[in-house]
């Protein structure tokens, strides 16, 4: 039998080892590659921030960072994919509002959960939802817009990305704040829903820039509204909904990234200083600002803080809209 001097040094004996071992990662992490998983396909938005990101991250570790790509169902079988894998800080996941907000609330059922799988890193960035108009909708700009609406209830087509995307959502906000409706016409995917708003088989769609910039650049599509708290920098002629008198319409796509649960809080941090480092990298932020992203770095706490808000905000309005995926 143990009597209790002794056990009080096998626990500090037991308590050194765990700490020793902690240090001992930490200081020795990286040591060999880092996976940076995409739940989007190659040459996207997503993929391309964190492919941005992840190379500056490369070189900050010393270590190669490789994106693997696992796209499909909303970034559903990513989220899996990374909920299931090994917490040794080896993995790490870009993990977007869909993800961490939505999905919680469209689905009844989902193989993650948001709140518990995930060890929150911190933010990248984040890029309004823009209402953008087919150059033969004969809609030039935001008042003609609502003139439109208001006239026409029902009658212009806005295509999205899909049903239960953050574009979907922002639809559905703004529609709801603005008392105005519109024929939603949800794609699989930005690509081919912005391939017909250009070949003018649907009026308007809801665009995050970083799907559209080179078309918004060439003029194949016309901004007309943005759902951002200020101005686009990319786009400052363009007004916001809350310049137009619709203060709540605020909405974003956005990327934090994430690892999972189990990762030593130690290598979390440690990725959380190297990625506030690449998201500081001048050549990093104005690679993002070309590609239409907004860095926005922030830490584990602040991005906790600021999906939670999300949720609360969002989970309210599918409730209200009562907008199911299964």
């Amino acid at each position: 039998m143990i009597n209790g001097k002794k056990l009080l040094h096998v626990t500090a004996a037991a308590l050194a080892l765990a700490a020793s071992a902690a240090a001992f990662a930490q200081a020795t992490y990286p040591a060999k590659p880092v996976r940076w998983v995409v739940g989007y396909p190659a040459g996207g938005g997503t993929d391309f921030l964190a492919r941005t990101v992840g190379a500056q991250v490369s070189q900050q570790l010393n270590q190669p960072v490789l994106v693997d790509n696992r796209p499909g169902a909303g970034a559903i079988i990513a989220s899996e994919n990374v909920a299931r894998s090994a917490g040794d800080g080896y993995t790490v996941f870009s993990a977007d509002n869909g993800v961490l907000v939505y999905n919680p609330a469209l689905y009844k059922k989902l193989p993650y959960d948001a709140e518990k799988d995930f060890a929150l890193v911190g933010m990248m960035g984040r890029s309004p939802l823009i209402i953008t108009a087919a150059p033969n909708a004969g809609i030039a700009d935001a008042k003609a817009l609502l003139a439109a609406l208001k006239t026409s209830p029902g009658k212009y087509s806005i295509a999205t990305p899909g049903t239960g995307s953050p574009h979907h959502l922002a639809l559905e906000l703004f529609q709801r704040e603005a008392g105005v409706s519109m024929l939603h016409v949800p794609y699989k995917g930005g690509a081919p829903a912005l391939q017909d708003l250009m070949g003018g088989q649907v009026a308007l769609m809801m665009l995050d820039l970083p799907s559209g910039v080179s078309a918004v650049k060439a003029g194949k599509v016309i901004p007309l509204l943005a759902m951002s708290a200020e101005r686009v920098p990319q786009l400052p002629n363009i007004p916001t909904a809350k310049e137009l008198g619709f203060a709540s319409v605020e909405a974003y796509t956005w990327q934090g990234l994430v690892t999972p649960a189990a990762t030593p809080k130690e290598v979390q941090a440690r990725l959380g200083t190297e990625l506030q480092k690449a998201m500081a990298e001048p050549g990093v932020r104005q690679k993002l600002y070309d590609a239409g992203w907004e860095a926005r770095p922030a830490d584990a706490t602040e991005m906790t803080r600021y999906t939670d808000a999300e949720r609360k905000k969002w989970h309210a309005l599918i409730k209200a809209r009562d907008i199911k995926l299964d």
